[in-house]
């Protein structure tokens, strides 16, 4: 039997089946370096995205309901509520320092003794990393609809007598107030009779207050009841909103219940909670209204504007100013968590770019994004998003007689 001699691959052949497994095996590899990077620049992008779109859902829902159930008390008689130094617990006025991120700069730092009562704050850079605006909202949605009731006298440091009590339920949170005096009152109801609320002397919302009394605002037939909310058991709604909202050193946006003991809070107590990561920067502008036309946007106002009184502090304590407050404009910069060799991001980012206030002057504001952070990256290997919006306060445009 004879066999066939297959002959053999040539030295040539063999170099031009190499050159070629090479130039597959490069354009190959290329393809997929550059499908990963794609991936992740597309995976880090739809990321800030949803960070985003998820923190500007939180926010644009708390501003939302800014003022809700506490912005009546000012139409058409004030009732004392807006403007006036909240007094809950044995928690506020505070003794201590608020928890990071609003440890350092909010309110001047340290324990603030005076919080007041306000649908919306802004504190201009007062969040922990210094840049952040930490935004405070009160909103509340009684069963009574939040239209305050007045006081009848006869009460005591117990209880309050009402012309009745119709709306009103166990474990509803109150705030008693009285036109004129600069102290309110948190309470929570524990029995609800005919015409008396018997106070829930046991739970942390009792307040005996020191300055002014629950004894003497419930003896004083010029003192008013505002029905807040329900936050008794794990299935009440939860619908008393006392928030701040600030970013941290770490880059990190953070919610803290000013009343700490609300059910959704995970873990209640004096701690912040975590909403959203990679969060760089937040700041807001006031939208203001006119004396003449109290529901209609005028123009705009800068919180860091002492002159004509927008800062914290003044609006604190300006119920007037406060009324004109009809929407807040939000900026928040988000950034992707892929770190890109080559730069890829401008060393700015401007904000409210365009707007001016009442004055004409600028209200942009610029974020420099040059620098390292404290792990030796470069800021603008990272890319960022935007988003600006702004958000009407409802309830302050409709009590004052908006559309």
């Amino acid at each position: 039997m004879r066999y066939a001699l297959q002959r053999g691959m040539t030295l040539v052949e063999l170099l031009v089946a190499l050159a070629i497994g090479v130039t597959v095996t490069l354009a190959v590899s290329t393809l997929l370096v550059a499908s990963e990077n794609h991936k992740r620049i597309t995976t880090s992008s739809n990321d800030a995205n949803q960070t985003g779109v998820y923190t500007f859902s939180e926010i644009d829902r708390a501003l939302r309901g800014a003022g809700s159930g506490l912005a009546q008390s000012a139409y058409s008689g004030d009732q004392g509520v807006l403007g006036c130094r909240l007094n809950a617990g044995n928690f506020l006025p505070r003794t201590t320092a608020f928890p990071a991120p609003f440890s350092t700069h909010f309110l001047g730092g340290g324990a603030p003794t005076a919080l007041r009562v306000a649908p919306v704050l802004i504190g201009a850079g007062q969040s922990d990393n210094s840049s952040s605006d930490v935004l405070m909202v009160m909103g509340a949605s009684g069963g009574a609809g939040g239209v305050p009731r007045a006081v009848y006298g006869s009460g005591s440091s117990t209880s309050l007598v009402l012309e009745n009590t119709v709306g009103f339920n166990p474990f509803d949170v109150v705030l008693v107030s009285q036109s004129g005096t600069t102290d309110c009152l948190l309470e929570e109801v524990n029995v609800v009779g005919t015409t008396t609320l018997t106070l829930n002397t046991g739970m942390p919302y009792y307040t005996q207050g020191s300055t002014t009394t629950i004894a003497t605002l419930a003896a004083s037939t010029a003192s008013a009841v505002t029905p807040l909310g329900n936050m008794g058991s794990a299935s009440s709604p939860n619908n008393v909103q006392f928030t701040l909202y600030g970013v941290g050193t770490n880059n990190t946006l953070y919610s803290y219940d000013l009343l700490q003991y609300q059910n959704l809070v995970i873990f209640p107590g004096d701690v912040s909670q975590a909403i959203a990561d990679q969060v760089i920067q937040m700041n807001a502008i006031y939208g203001l209204a006119t004396t003449a036309h109290p529901s209609i946007f005028n123009n705009w106002a800068n919180p860091a504007d002492t002159t004509d009184g927008y800062d914290i502090i003044s609006v604190m304590n300006s119920p007037t100013t406060q009324k004109l407050i009809v929407a807040v404009r939000v900026a928040i910069v988000v950034r992707g968590e892929y770190y890109d060799k080559k730069t890829v991001s401008p060393a700015s980012l401007t904000l409210f770019s365009g707007l001016v206030d009442g004055n004409g002057n600028s209200l942009s504001k610029t974020v420099s994004l040059s620098g390292t952070n404290a792990d030796g990256t470069n800021n603008q290997n990272y890319r960022y998003r935007v988003f600006e919006f702004t958000v009407p306060l409802r309830d302050m445009i409709l009590l004052a007689g908006g559309p």
